[in-house]
This record gives structure tokens, sequence and C-alpha cells, in this order.
């Protein structure tokens, strides 16, 4: 296994990339949140996850201010899919993967459910996406989680500001999006009132159902059923 940290330039700005790479035909994209990054435990046990299942890993390591964050949620999305398109593009130049697997959280939703398809258009590919904690109180991320045809878990809790039960049930009848919906569970997947143990069961129990996820769409890819 081969770990690359490595530097590119988008528009005289320097963003950093970790690639991980075990030989594998398959990678996985991953986008932090905000506050959330890559060292904390559902990115870290996820990488671990992707490994396991021998996948290669990608951690996009952008960064920005408040004053970015403030921005409308069409302009953040523009210039967060134009950070990760030009890593995507780089990393591609180079690898000549057979499989993509996207995978963020909060903020880092935003790139995959809003430029997964310019980017699958671009690489002419049919990825997955596993969305931690979606941000699903903006309306053009519910609506383009509700006319994706891509093969995605959703996990959130029932205590996240995001978890919106009419919102909840209509992506819900799509066949293509898996929901795992987390009693007590806040936007960082903790249980509430805070409880260590239980809250580390839930980090457990959505590694598990993110494994399953990968293996049983390994499986439909080959024509097999799980």
């Amino acid at each position: 296994m081969k770990v690359n940290q490595r530097t590119t330039f988008i528009n005289e700005k320097e963003v950093q990339y970790t690639h991980i790479e075990t030989g594998s035909p398959v990678v996985c994209f991953m986008f932090s949140g905000a506050g959330y990054t890559y060292e904390k435990p559902l990115f870290y046990y996820s990488t671990m996850t992707m490994l396991q299942n021998q996948y290669d890993v990608v951690h996009i390591h952008y960064s920005y201010g408040q004053d970015v964050i403030k921005f409308p949620l069409i302009d953040i999305t523009k210039i967060i899919v134009n950070d990760v398109n030009h890593i995507i593009t780089e990393v591609f130049k180079n690898h000549r993967y057979q499989e993509t697997v996207f995978l963020g959280k909060s903020l880092g939703t935003i790139p995959i459910i809003n430029g997964l398809r310019k980017i699958d258009m671009n690489m002419n590919m049919n990825s997955k996406m596993i969305l931690l904690t979606p941000l699903l109180k903006f309306d053009s991320i519910f609506e383009a989680l509700l006319s994706s045809n891509h093969s995605t878990l959703i996990v959130i809790g029932d205590k996240d500001p995001h978890y919106i039960s009419r919102k909840i049930q209509e992506i819900e009848n799509k066949t293509n999006i898996k929901i795992e919906k987390v009693p007590n569970a806040n936007h960082s997947l903790d249980i509430e009132p805070f409880n260590t143990s239980k809250s580390i069961t839930v980090l457990e129990n959505v590694m598990k159902r993110i494994d399953k996820f990968l293996k049983y769409n390994s499986n439909s890819a080959n024509g097999c059923d799980s």
C-alpha cells in the first residue's frame, strides 16, 4: 500500500489531497465536512472500511473560510465542484479505475449530490454515493436526490437539524436510495443526550452498513444478489 500526499494548484490556489493506493480497480473519493475532517471517527473508519474492501482512497483536503460558507448554495457548489473536479481529473489521468465511489459528510455531500452528474458525464462513469448527514434542509439538495439514479446510501440521525420527515419519506420511495435512520443521533451521528457506548455502537453499525452497501453493489454489478 502506498500513501502519497499531493498538491495541485487551482486558479493559483493550493489544494492538497492524499491518495492511498492498494492497486485496486476501484477508488473512493472522500469529501470532508466544514469542521469534520479525515481524522474524525466517521472518516477514519470509513477509510479503513474501504481499504478492508481493497479500494483505493482519495482524501481531498479543501478548506473554506466562513466567508465562503455564507455564500448562496449555488455559489458554494460551484467553488467546491471546481476544486474537486480538478483533482478527480488529475487522479484519473494517472490511474484507470473501473468503478468509483463518492463518500461525503455534511458540507462534503454538496459536490457529490449537485456535481456528480457533471463528473460522471466527463469521466464516462456511473458512480455510487455514500452520504453521511446530507444537508437536506436545502431544497436543491433534496430535489437533486429525487432526480438522481445513482445507487446511494444515506445515513442520518433523527436529531439532526437536516432530518426532515417529509423529505426523508419522499427519498425513501426511490428504489436506488437506501436510508439508514439513526434514532437519537445528531449531526455528528453521536447519541443525544451524550452517551459514549451507544455512540460507539452507532459508529460500528454505520461501518457495517457501508460495508454491506459496498458488497451488495459489487455483487449486483456482477449479476448476483445479496
